[in-house]
């Protein structure tokens, strides 16, 4: 995806326009999804609309757009009104408050992280854009370990993870429920990352699939993520 990089809009809806140019956002709902959620609300509002990454503190980045972009049309069919989403490494709440919006009013999406001042962060962020989503419960925002997943709220319908596994998230698999999909970067740090879509059909298989190469940060524990702040 990285020839979708270094685009500069002057605000979010150059943004979002420019990804459905260029054919990241194909769907719809994405698009609309997109358009309504201020990326300048949700990391630092100078660099707010560059399609790259950007550091948010504590050693986490929000990923670049188009990135975001690909993550929820691969899970566009799983975020449907009443459904359930888990966003591991949930930072700034872009993608959490994303989710929850196409999942509609009967809908969850957890966001999970295990900084509490992130999660102090996203919770202030969405009530800045779509209060709505915290006061409907539309939201939740726990701190925790995001590579355990967080089974209070399971099984979901579509995993998100922003962080690269080092091998297959077995947690995150078990709170799959039947027919749902979980999207994760995996390798090592500082190496040939792949994203892969992992999905359990309705007799409970397992299908793995393997997507495009990535770069992220790892996904590791709350010791660690500190040091690298």
């Amino acid at each position: 995806m990285a020839s979708y990089g270094r685009y500069c809009g002057r605000n979010n809806q150059e943004l979002v326009q420019h990804l459905r140019r260029s054919r990241v956002i194909k769907s719809d709902r994405v698009y609309e999804v997109m358009s309504s959620v201020d990326r300048g609300k949700y990391t630092h509002p100078v660099n707010a609309y560059i399609d790259a990454p950007q550091g948010i503190g504590y050693g986490v980045t929000i990923s670049a757009p188009h990135m975001h972009a690909y993550a929820l049309e691969l899970l566009e069919e799983k975020l449907r009104n009443g459904t359930r989403a888990l966003d591991v490494g949930s930072g700034s709440g872009y993608l959490t408050a994303c989710m929850a919006l196409m999942m509609g009013p009967q809908g969850v999406a957890v966001g999970i992280d295990h900084i509490p001042e992130l999660r102090a962060m996203a919770e202030e962020n969405i009530r800045h854009d779509h209060p709505e989503l915290l006061t409907d419960a539309r939201v939740e925002l726990v701190v925790g370990d995001g590579r355990l997943g967080y089974p209070n709220r399971g099984p979901y319908d579509a995993i998100h993870v922003g962080a690269a596994a080092k091998e297959m998230p077995q947690s995150l698999i078990d709170q799959l429920a039947p027919g749902g999909r979980l999207i994760v970067p995996m390798g090592p740090e500082n190496s040939d990352q792949t994203l892969v879509q992992i999905d359990k059909t309705l007799d409970g298989k397992i299908k793995q699939r393997s997507l495009i190469s990535v770069v992220f940060v790892p996904l590791t524990d709350k010791e660690r993520q500190y040091r690298r702040s």
